[in-house]
């Protein structure tokens, strides 16, 4: 067998890895392996963004919504540094991302070389697989255990190779590992099923906290809840798993969520979280037993006391836990958490119906509702829209990608640009706020550049509105908050992509049906009110903090007219 160059083995196995695309920017410690990728086009796209943070991001984005590896590429030194923050992303919501990272040549190394970098060290906390290639010989066994890695481990897998390693032709074939990975089938054990089954039966009110690791085993989901007789609450990342018409399911919980649902977990006698370890204590019950169902045994108990734990897949674990318990015929407190739901959806519709200017966001989102299709990708950035798109935005079958545990702004660009990449035929939106549009708003010409009609929706209200709200919520005057105005829309122009500029609640829907109608990139800059997104129960202490005018707004304009959760189980 003829010898290869490292850099076509490793293009040889990315395409067994079925890898057919990598974001990222070339540059001098890198362009060894972009020249393999100029040579493997038609096989593998090199999609070249603006900015390295849009590169890692997309790829994380991608992770989230296929459950394939997003890959990214970088240059050392100030490249690979700009890739943190989307590989944080991935890092904090599980998912499986590789990074190629150049590095200065391997004759340079340790000699303070120009941009030369620690990448061993930068990278560690980031990545469940950290390495630098000593040796071309070595780059194929490690490309594959990366990806392996990252995969069984849904995180950040990062190989960093010096420039010079990728020309140089391995002399040993075959490499002495394969490009496979094969999933483990977790199977529960039937004492933790019984045991769990038992708290089931007892109870009177349970109350299931879904969270992604869900996603495959929607049916089961709805077998076991409706068996139960227990109302559905879903983490963000896990919204639109079932359609948030069902009668079962009450929202999403804490800061972004209903009234309903944070008063169902108040009266709750049972918590069960399934495939979730949810982060806000505050909002979960005092001290009610929990069930917790999860496929990683470190997750079982570490943000809540559980009382019995149940090590599984999803899909697997839910169907057999469902097999040993008894059918619920009180469904007395079901029913409660229903007619609530259906009571604070009828409430929310009140503030998307309504035509004012400036335009309300609410209404924003109900337009965007009757625009996008069924089976659209919607990318949701960081602040006060991924309030009001938790809480408006009813769900059909729609994806739904955000950075839910890091929580970083600008997410919603890349994504939707990673969306489009991933799935072509479908509808890929960004919805944002102008303040996190405004950090990555470079890439909009990625998306021009490589023919992918996304939608931009930027919800304009000159203002980091949820950092004010914060500030306010703590009794501080709000500060460093404001933004200067910018028309997006003749932003999208001048890109070469087109703008609609809104400031009427009448032109919102055709600008939308338009768009999505369009065969470039669109971005529709909506003036929006700058509208505190007020959480579905508000807290003592965001109360206290606040000045009696907000105190005011909040009490009587706000808060949900519901009769209290327990006089409606009694009336039914």
């Amino acid at each position: 067998m003829p010898k290869q160059t490292a850099r076509k083995v490793a293009a040889e196995l990315l395409k067994q890895w079925n890898i057919d695309h990598i974001y990222g920017l070339p540059g001098d410690s890198i362009n060894e392996f972009i020249e393999e990728l100029r040579k493997e086009e038609d096989a593998i796209r090199f999609i070249q963004v603006r900015h390295e943070e849009t590169a890692a991001l997309a790829a994380a984005a991608e992770a989230k919504l296929t459950g394939k590896i997003g890959v990214c590429l970088s240059i050392a030194g100030p490249g690979a540094i700009h890739l943190l923050n989307g590989l944080y992303d991935a890092k904090a919501d599980g998912a499986p991302v590789l990074v190629l990272s150049g590095q200065v040549d391997s004759n340079l190394r340790g000699r303070d070389s120009f941009q030369e970098v620690n990448l061993e060290r930068m990278f560690d906390d980031v990545s469940v697989f950290n390495q630098e290639v000593q040796s071309a010989e070595a780059l194929p066994d490690l490309l594959n255990q990366a990806i392996r890695t990252a995969y069984s481990k849904k995180g950040v897998a990062v190989l960093t190779v010096s420039d010079d390693l990728f020309s140089q032709k391995i002399k040993h074939q075959p490499v002495f590992t394969s490009p496979i990975y094969i999933e483990g089938d977790l199977t529960p054990k039937k004492e933790h099923l019984i045991k769990s089954a038992q708290l089931i039966n007892e109870a009177e009110k349970p109350v299931i906290l879904a969270g992604k690791g869900v996603k495959h085993a929607k049916n089961e989901l709805l077998e076991f809840a409706d068996k139960a007789a227990a109302p559905i609450i879903f983490s963000l990342p896990a919204k639109g798993i079932i359609p948030d018409s069902n009668p079962y399911i009450l929202g999403n919980l804490g800061q972004i969520g209903t009234k309903p649902a944070y008063e169902a977990m108040e009266e709750s006698d049972l918590l069960i979280m399934l495939g979730t370890s949810f982060p806000y204590r505050e909002y979960l019950p005092e001290d009610a037993p929990a069930i917790q169902l999860d496929s990683d045994p470190a997750k079982i108990g570490k943000r809540y006391p559980v009382t019995m734990g149940i090590v599984s897949d999803a899909k697997k674990g839910i169907r057999e836990l469902a097999q040993y318990i008894e059918r619920k015929e009180n469904r007395t407190f079901l029913e409660a958490c229903a007619d609530h739901m259906k009571k604070w959806w009828s409430f929310m519709e009140m503030d998307e119906e309504e035509a004012s200017v400036p335009i309300k966001p609410q209404q924003v989102i109900a337009r965007l509702q009757e625009a996008v299709d069924d089976d659209a990708v919607l990318s949701v950035d960081v602040g006060n829209v991924t309030v009001w798109m938790a809480r408006h935005f009813k769900m059909t079958n729609q994806d739904f990608v955000v950075s839910s545990w890091l929580a970083t702004m600008g997410c919603g660009l890349p994504g939707a640009i990673a969306a489009k990449t991933a799935y072509p035929e479908r509808q890929a939106v960004a919805v944002c706020g102008d303040g996190g549009f405004a950090m990555v708003m470079q890439d909009f010409p990625t998306a021009v550049k490589y023919r992918l009609p996304i939608v931009v929706v930027v919800f304009n209200n000159e203002d980091l509105g949820m950092i004010q709200f914060e500030q306010q919520a703590k009794g501080n005057i709000e500060y460093g908050t404001d933004l200067k105005d910018v028309d997006y829309a003749k932003f999208a122009e001048a890109c070469g992509g087109k703008g609609y500029k809104i400031t009427k609640p009448e032109n919102l829907l055709p600008a939308m049906k338009e768009a999505f109608a369009a065969n470039v990139p669109v971005i529709i800059d909506v003036s929006v009110e700058n509208e505190p997104p007020l959480p579905g129960k508000i807290t003592y202490g965001q109360a206290k903090g606040y000045t009696k005018y907000l105190l005011k707004k909040l009490h009587e304009k706000k808060e949900l007219d519901l009769p209290p959760l327990k006089k409606t189980m009694k009336r039914l």
